[in-house]
C-alpha cells in the first residue's frame, strides 16, 4: 500500500526551477531515497523500488550523482565481495 505525503511549496520555487507539481515531487522523491541510501537508511532495492527503476539504476544514479559509497572499506565487505567472484 502506496502513502502520499503533502508537501507546501511555494509557487516561486516551481517557478524557479521550471517545474510543475508532479515533476517537482518526483525531484523531490529521487533526492530523498538518494540522501536516505546514503545514510544506510534505506537499501537500494527499497529506493529503486519506491522510484520505479530498476536495482542496477537505482545503484547507478546514486555513485554518479548521490556521491554514494556502495562499499565501506573495511575486510567484512571486501570478503563478502570476493566470495561472489
Amino acid at each position: 500500500m502506496n502513502k502520499s505525503i503533502q508537501i507546501q511549496c511555494p509557487q516561486e520555487i516551481l517557478l524557479g526551477l521550471h517545474l510543475d507539481a508532479e515533476q517537482f515531487s518526483s525531484l523531490v522523491a529521487e533526492a530523498a531515497a538518494l540522501s536516505l541510501f546514503r545514510e544506510g537508511k534505506l537499501s537500494s532495492g527499497m529506493a529503486a523500488r519506491w522510484l520505479g527503476m530498476p536495482r542496477a539504476h537505482f545503484l547507478l544514479k546514486a555513485m554518479r550523482e548521490g556521491n554514494a559509497s556502495l562499499l565501506e572499506d573495511n575486510e567484512d565487505d571486501f570478503n563478502r565481495e570476493t566470495s561472489l567472484l
